[in-house]
């Protein structure tokens, strides 16, 4: 929800955050080098003063009142807030909209690897219940390429570290960001990375070109091989196969996503993967058209 708050350029948020009112407590993301994102290209990042996250809040309250349940702290990387200035924010957002049940934010690595345990446990206490992890990859290869800036160990470690902090933990995989040439490792050590992490919710994007993202460039030199519908398929198959994430709830339904996908690990994986290979073996994939985001 945005009502008639000012923000500063295009704003993302997940998509099950659709209907949470959304305050941009920092602008741009802090990392903002990821060879497949163009999301924050146009922003500097920065966090945002305290009177205007403030004065955001209220204004919200204001315009939506109980209508509002749920808040995201905007933009990529809320986290990175000094401890003291978000307990301050929470601590706001309970004073003036009791009535929230949910508050949630992305959370990158780095900034779950930098704060202490007692400074996590301390944001969770104060209302931060959701974080939103872009793993990505599980493949240490792939994300040198794709310039995340971490080690798959160090992603897993961010997710242990956040589960024992007591956030629930929603992470994002994306297939297909291997190209050809690493699609088994990407499937394999991502499906390594997330039995290790146990999210609550895991999600598969399928990699989309987007400008300026500088994977474009990748591509048109020749050094980045996108996947077939098929061989994205062959990948998430390769992915569920491996996979062991008891009680994690799985989604691969995203506008971006070839074939819709859905149901609850480890319980639901034999219907994922007859699923997958129906869809293998009638090419029932959906049109690059329906596709757009």
């Amino acid at each position: 929800m945005r009502g008639n708050m000012k923000y500063e350029g295009s704003v993302y948020r997940p998509p099950s955050e659709a209907r949470s009112l959304i305050i941009q407590a920092t602008i741009g993301c802090a990392h903002n080098t990821c060879v497949f994102c163009s999301m924050y290209r146009a922003k500097d990042f920065r966090v945002r003063q305290m009177e205007e996250i403030k004065r955001d809040i209220l204004e919200g309250a204001g315009a939506y009142g109980k209508r509002v349940e749920k808040i995201f702290l905007a933009d990529g990387d809320a986290l990175c807030i000094p401890t003291e200035e978000m307990l301050e924010i929470l601590e706001f957002i309970r004073e003036k909209m009791p009535w929230i049940h949910q508050i949630s934010s992305y959370a990158t690595t780095q900034d779950l690897l930098e704060k202490g345990e007692e400074e996590l446990k301390a944001i969770r206490e104060a209302g931060l219940a959701l974080l939103y992890i872009g793993a990505e990859s599980g493949d240490d290869v792939v994300l040198h390429r794709m310039a995340k800036g971490v080690t798959a160990d160090q992603i897993g470690e961010a997710g242990v570290k956040a589960k024992e902090a007591g956030f629930k933990t929603s992470v994002t995989l994306i297939s297909g960001l291997g190209s050809q040439e690493r699609k088994a490792e990407h499937a394999i050590e991502s499906a390594r990375l997330i039995s290790r992490m146990r999210p609550d919710y895991l999600g598969f994007l399928t990699l989309m070109l987007d400008e300026p993202a500088p994977i474009c460039r990748l591509v048109e030199r020749g050094e980045f091989s996108l996947l077939t519908p098929h061989e994205v398929m062959e990948e998430m198959e390769l992915f569920l196969s491996h996979v062991d994430s008891e009680g994690t709830i799985f989604r691969a339904n995203h506008a971006s996503n070839y074939v819709n996908l859905r149901g609850n690990l480890n319980e639901d994986r034999a219907a994922l993967l007859d699923r997958v290979r129906r869809a293998k073996r009638q090419m029932d994939y959906k049109e690059e058209y329906f596709r757009g985001l």
